[in-house]
């Protein structure tokens, strides 16, 4: 398989329907690196944020951060930090972006593509029971209900896509490929891509 030929592979995810733990298993089947937190130092050195910041923000934005941001926007002096965090994650990802390689959110599947790249975009979901159970294993911290911490995380996610994209996350005309991980697993779900991908170069 020439790699060279692989397109961009863009995971966008639920929270716990297991993005990284697929990413990781796709990027060791086709030998090329994957993307996600290790994107924090890259946008860190880019913005002139510090990583503890940029872990902060990143892919998420409270529908009360998006007002304030509104209003102050009406400032001529005033440059939203969201919006100057998600420009250099733009910036970091179009740069990373020019070798195969897994990138796991972002709203990496929108820009990538308007940008001319050849992208093959993936969503994975799953069934709240199953996430729950996920975001149990995954939490070090204290966290009283679960359940409303999982719809709060999704909720989260799915404003910082609709300010950043103009489209609902999910939406099927957005990807090549939907997978529910809660039904195949993880490692269908990898191998399925794996499948779909060195089937299209």
């Amino acid at each position: 398989m020439d790699k060279s030929k692989l397109p961009v592979i863009t995971i966008s995810r639920q929270y716990g329907a297991g993005g990284t733990t697929v990413a990781k298993a796709l990027s060791e089947r086709l030998s090329i690196p994957w993307y996600d937190r290790n994107l924090v130092k890259i946008v860190a050195e880019k913005s002139g944020y510090s990583e503890e910041e940029v872990k902060k923000d990143s892919e998420e934005l409270s529908n009360s951060s998006k007002f304030m941001d509104f209003i102050l926007n009406s400032a001529s002096s005033y440059v939203s930090p969201h919006d100057a965090l998600f420009k250099a994650q733009k910036e970091a990802i179009l740069e990373i972006a020019k070798e195969p390689c897994i990138i796991i959110g972002h709203c990496s599947n929108i820009f990538l593509r308007l940008a001319g790249f050849n992208t093959f975009d993936v969503f994975l979901f799953a069934d709240m029971e199953h996430r729950v159970e996920r975001a149990e294993t995954l939490k070090d911290e204290v966290v009283k209900n679960f359940r409303k911490y999982v719809e709060h995380r999704d909720n989260l996610r799915q404003t910082y896509y609709k300010q950043y994209t103009g489209s609902e996350m999910g939406r099927f005309s957005d990807y090549h490929l939907l997978l529910d991980t809660g039904k195949i697993g993880y490692t269908t779900a990898a191998d399925i891509i794996y499948e779909a991908v060195t089937k299209t170069i």
